[in-house]
């Protein structure tokens, strides 16, 4: 790698940070134990369980990520519709699941999973399948409104979209006790 590739990376993985950093904890959590079960990561029930619901809903997603691979693997290469059906329908039910859990609020936070996920490629199908899992009748008439409302004109209309693969992958972090370490 050229020495002039490497400060525009450093760049750019700050941007994925700042943008991370911009969400809800809610939404950050949820997007690294996402993370955690649709990268096979960690053991997610152990680490993300709090309670009997969370362990259901984890098992649930683990379930419903059982897709992502298929899903990696047809991700069309160009705009042609003859691969929309095969693709969108695993991808529009995946979506579906994570919207319906309530810690996806808006389109960028949908993006950055996605991407991370999925992979760079799938950038061209997000606001696609964001729409369509968003509109359907399952989740309350509220969120889909927030939903759609938070997905830009320059997101859902845009003529191109970069293939650079993120760089930065959120994850768990354990808390440290720095206090012994502090002078007193």
């Amino acid at each position: 790698m050229s020495a002039s590739k490497k400060p525009a990376d450093g760049a750019m993985t700050l941007a994925e940070i700042k943008e991370f950093a911009g969400f809800s904890a809610a939404t950050q959590r949820y997007v690294r134990r996402s993370l955690d079960i649709g990268l096979e990561r960690e053991d997610a029930l152990s680490r993300w369980s709090r309670d009997t619901v969370e362990a259901a809903s984890i098992r649930a997603q683990a379930r419903v990520y059982d897709r992502l691979d298929e899903i990696r693997t047809i991700v069309p290469d160009d705009s042609g519709l003859d691969s929309v059906e095969i693709f969108m329908a695993p991808l529009i039910t995946v979506t579906a699941f994570d919207l319906g859990q309530g810690r996806l609020t808006t389109f960028s936070a949908y993006r950055f999973l996605y991407e991370r996920l999925i992979g760079a490629e799938v950038r061209p199908w997000l606001p696609g399948a964001f729409c369509a899992a968003a509109a359907l009748p399952h989740l309350h008439p509220d969120l889909r409104r927030k939903l759609l409302q938070s997905i830009s004109e320059a997101a859902a209309t845009a003529s191109g979209w970069s293939n650079r693969q993120p760089s930065f992958f959120p994850a768990w972090v354990e808390k440290v006790d720095t206090s012994a370490a502090l002078p007193n």
